[in-house]
């Protein structure tokens, strides 16, 4: 059977966002040295798209919800391309941490609308799995786009890394376009009647899970260069390598978490990856000066830090069926969220002089948190089903 066309705009859609929001890391030298800034300097680029994020997620969905989903991802992805096009131009530090800021707003907002398009072109039984389809443009960003669009930024120049994002935009828009089917959506809602699900304990007990137990592998994920160098005994020119395992095993991780939330409960999923999780972040505390095993682990922790996205974006659109865009990208603030906690936590032994094998510890006890709320989810929520009635109705679907 082969992939169902009307996803791959979206997918397309990721992979732009996944190489722009992940490659700038390795590129932050050539930047500021460019820029005649400091690389910590440069690093509040990556904050500026972070906030943009977490702003626009809200925001957008907010203003867009009477529209059409096909209308508003063409419009958000506009505006991504836009910026991220500009961005290759932009001549100050100053003017570029404002470029930055505004390529981020349409981020969580275009993951946001495409959760519930995905959904609703799946079909019942089947959610997840399309979900995870439309994450795996993020995670084929991870594993081919960022290494190679970041040796094609040190090679040539950094300019290079935002035009190539700028023609992958240009590519989503066609295919959003062309694909995509078009959807109908509730023209009696508006801001505040889409933000009444922060009412409810459980889209709560959600955003926990995700921004605390979640949290938990950016403990790894953000120091795994010295981690692997210092630790592991990895040659730093090998660390191109390195992310490339890491990047396979988040595209596996990505559709093995689809499928098992189908088949299991997104409930009982999420509960069994964040104990796997805790399992793995403890294996690379004890285990990582075994260089085999660390990159076995490696591997590992790639999978499981994308094989959650799927099941826990289910389990949100169950926490608010009559706000679901609008909880989606909630969702990928919690997901940002996660990404600062866990570098900032992560961070706390290391400055105390500990090793870096160290922040997986800090990650072990976050998963936990984690999988004991997501524990306590399943024992309440699991048993509900998601509401039938639902904002947004597919109108031109047909397998």
């Amino acid at each position: 059977m082969g992939i169902d066309k009307r996803i791959i705009p979206l997918a397309i859609g990721g992979l732009g966002i996944g190489t722009t929001e992940f490659t700038v890391m390795g590129l932050l030298p050539d930047i500021a040295k460019s820029l005649q800034i400091s690389i910590p300097e440069a690093g509040h680029l990556i904050s500026a798209y972070a906030l943009g994020v977490v702003i626009g997620a809200p925001l957008l969905i907010g203003y867009s919800v009477k529209f059409a989903p096909k209308k508003v991802l063409i419009a958000l992805m506009m505006i991504f391309t836009i910026f991220n096009a500009l961005s290759a131009i932009a001549p100050d530090y100053t003017l570029m941490l404002v470029i930055r800021f505004l390529s981020g707003l349409p981020h969580g907002a275009f993951f946001g609308v495409g959760t519930v398009v995905a959904a609703r072109m799946a079909g019942k039984g089947k959610e997840a799995f399309y979900i995870s389809l439309m994450f795996t443009g993020l995670t084929i960003a991870n594993l081919a786009m960022v290494p190679l669009v970041t040796y094609i930024g040190h090679t040539f120049h950094w300019r290079w890394y935002f035009a190539i994002v700028g023609v992958i935009g240009l590519f989503a828009l066609l295919f959003l376009k062309l694909w995509l089917p078009a959807m109908e959506t509730n023209q009696d809602t508006h801001f505040m009647e889409e933000l009444k699900f922060l009412k409810k304990k459980q889209a709560w007990l959600v955003l926990m899970i995700t921004a605390i137990g979640f949290g938990g592998l950016f403990t790894w994920f953000s120091y795994i260069t010295p981690l692997m160098t210092v630790v592991s005994g990895i040659k730093e020119s090998h660390m191109a390598y390195v992310m490339i395992l890491a990047g396979a095993g988040m595209v596996v991780g990505n559709l093995v978490g689809g499928y098992l939330s189908d088949r299991l409960s997104p409930e009982k999923t999420c509960a069994l990856l964040l104990f796997l999780m805790m399992i793995s972040l403890t294996g690379v505390f004890l285990l990582s000066e075994y260089q085999n095993v660390s990159l076995t682990l490696t591997f590992i922790c790639g999978a499981l830090s994308m094989s959650v996205a799927a099941p826990i974006n289910i389990m949100m659109m169950k926490a608010a069926p009559k706000s679901e865009m609008m909880a989606a990208a909630f969702m990928q603030a919690a997901f940002n969220i996660a990404n600062a906690m866990g570098a900032f936590l992560g961070g706390i032994p290391l400055e105390k002089g500990y090793s870096y094998n160290y922040p997986s510890l800090v990650g072990v006890v976050m998963t936990f948190i984690g999988l004991i709320i997501a524990v306590r989810y399943k024992y309440v929520y699991g048993s509900q089903s998601p509401d039938e009635n639902m904002d947004v109705e597919c109108v031109t679907c047909d397998k």
